[in-house]
């Protein structure tokens, strides 16, 4: 990269930490200038650290496949060119997050936020109750290793089409995922504490992919999601009520409430949703005794990698579009009608913050169900 791309990025992240200072001095009155609370600091590190642990583990797990198969001159030359464009895209989107006010800037992102975080609590929830099926990453490798074995080689190329290609994709389907949180994260309270977490959980998972050099099935990544579940929807919420101009008790202290309401409403939901899924299971079985066994389906055609990334980015806010627009209509509704209630700004964010986790339990008790 040249060195104006370098200074490019170092001015970004340098102004992106000044607006998430401001913020955060906004939301903390009466504190010093350089005084940063550990409440805040440790949730943003720890959600950006878990969450970026996640994905990092799902990406090594097919660059492992890729090299070992493949070859791994191609696959780190994929990993490297997703890696260039994805501080290409944190580049250009800075600048543009500047422009913006701060308190849209807290609105937008909490609530982009709250559609990305209550989406993975929403699948952790089903995981847990074993309506969805656990994530195995052994059982991804093995897949991929086989699928790569069954593709011809590059025969006279100095790159391997396929290594290069399959690595690219898979950094830069999980590097946006990794972008977005770092940036919604940090946005709200202070992006260094979000970079570190992001950077420490990316030295963790290459070093022990380096001294294992297989992958990392035994890291508990169900629970790692469902942990990051809880504490993406948390501070989306924290983010939006700051957006809205609601005043929260206790300030920063107020997170890990948050974080306290959802994990509670979550465990709860895994035993409700655990039932309806035997019920539903039950009916389902009963059904397909009765009906034919259904014909071969026709093979689908590949996606084109652009495509897939797109795809990938729109699933990023959107599994359950149900979900998806009972988040944007209760936020848009309190926006909207919250400065014409003669309510305390205590009882405004209880009435936002059981709306959501009320979402959330009638999503996820939905697809149970079925």
């Amino acid at each position: 990269m040249p060195w104006s791309g370098y200074r490019a990025g170092y001015s970004w992240i340098e102004a992106t930490h000044r607006l998430a200072l401001t913020t955060h001095m906004r939301s903390n009155k009466g504190k010093g200038l350089n005084e940063m609370n550990w409440t805040s600091i440790a949730p943003i590190v720890l959600a950006a650290f878990m969450a970026s642990m996640v994905e990092f583990v799902e990406a090594l797990t097919i660059v492992l496949a890729v090299g070992i198969v493949r070859g791994w001159r191609s696959a780190l030359l994929g990993t490297g060119a997703a890696l260039a464009v994805l501080l290409a895209l944190i580049a250009a989107l800075g600048p543009a997050l500047m422009r913006i006010p701060l308190q849209t800037v807290q609105l937008v992102v909490g609530t982009l936020l709250l559609l990305f975080g209550l989406r993975w609590l929403r699948k952790a929830v089903l995981r847990a109750a074993g309506v969805l099926a656990l994530h195995d990453e052994a059982k991804a490798f093995e897949e991929e290793t086989a699928t790569l074995r069954r593709q011809a080689r590059s025969v006279g190329r100095s790159i391997d089409t396929l290594a290069f290609t399959t690595s690219f994709k898979i950094i830069m389907l999980e590097g946006i995922e990794v972008v977005f949180i770092v940036i919604a994260i940090g946005a709200g309270g202070a992006l260094v504490p979000a970079i570190v977490g992001a950077g420490l959980a990316l030295l963790t998972v290459v070093v022990l992919g380096l001294f294992l050099h297989r992958p990392l099935a035994n890291v508990p990544e169900n629970a790692l999601k469902f942990g990051v579940g809880v504490l993406l929807a948390a501070f989306g919420t924290f983010w939006v009520g700051e957006g809205l101009g609601m005043e929260w008790p206790g300030e920063d202290w107020a997170i890990l409430a948050l974080i306290a309401l959802f994990l509670i409403a979550s465990l709860g939901l895994v035993l409700l949703c655990r039932r309806l899924g035997k019920s539903a299971a039950a009916r389902v079985a009963a059904i397909i005794q009765k009906q034919k066994p259904p014909a071969a389906s026709a093979p689908q055609p590949k996606e084109s990698t652009l495509r897939l990334i797109m795809n990938e980015a729109v699933s990023l806010f959107i599994d359950d579009g149900w979900l998806a627009a009972g988040i944007v209509v209760w936020v848009a509704a309190i926006w909207f009608f919250g400065p014409t209630v003669a309510l305390p700004s205590s009882e405004k964010v209880a009435i936002l913050s059981v709306g959501l986790t009320a979402l959330l339990a009638i999503s996820a008790s939905r697809r149970a169900a079925r």
